[in-house]
């Protein structure tokens, strides 16, 4: 049992080593550049994984997540129900919703818009990866950031404000 243990934890270390590499070799997005820098840890349990996420100037968690291997921005929002794309970023990755796909009415801080309602099949927040995302595309008048929403967040082992930071754990 402990020789699965370490061959997994060598397994996630190399993993999340292969991914930050391919992070540094494809050009970021421009809004990605002002994003701050999430701190990947894995704790002596190899199954548990844990994301940190520091504050920025305006006070929010911005971080960087992969939807089909695409780099997208997002800012941490507990108070969102599910992950919220804009359409320039959903484009990044093929995603283009037609208008009659626009059928969900969302209340936002604008007020009320229409969006189209999809699922993620996976959604990489710094090695934490969650299957089956529910998500919505919104028009990008009304969604300046992608916001990653309760749709991810609740099917994390955990979520919280700590010492300054949002800590993910899965």
């Amino acid at each position: 049992m402990r020789n699965i243990l370490m061959i997994a934890a060598v397994l996630a270390v190399l993993g999340t080593a292969m991914a930050e590499m391919a992070d540094r070799m494809m050009p970021a997005p421009a809004h990605a550049s002002v994003a701050a820098k999430a701190t990947i840890g894995l704790s002596s349990n190899a199954a548990i994984r844990s994301v940190a996420i520091p504050r920025d100037a305006r006070g929010h968690f911005q971080t960087d997540g992969r939807i089909d291997g695409q780099r997208i921005g997002f800012m941490v929002d507990t108070g969102a129900s599910v992950v919220a794309l804009n359409e320039s970023s959903a484009a990044q990755f093929g995603l283009r919703p037609r208008r009659s796909d626009y059928t969900a009415m969302v209340t936002t801080a604008n007020g009320t818009v229409k969006a189209a309602r999809t699922r993620l099949a996976r959604l990489d927040v710094g090695g934490l990866i969650v299957r089956d995302v529910d998500a919505l595309v919104l028009p990008d008048e009304a969604l300046s950031e992608n916001l990653l929403g309760l749709s991810f967040l609740s099917k994390l082992k955990r979520f919280e404000y700590a010492n300054g930071q949002m800590v993910l754990e899965q």
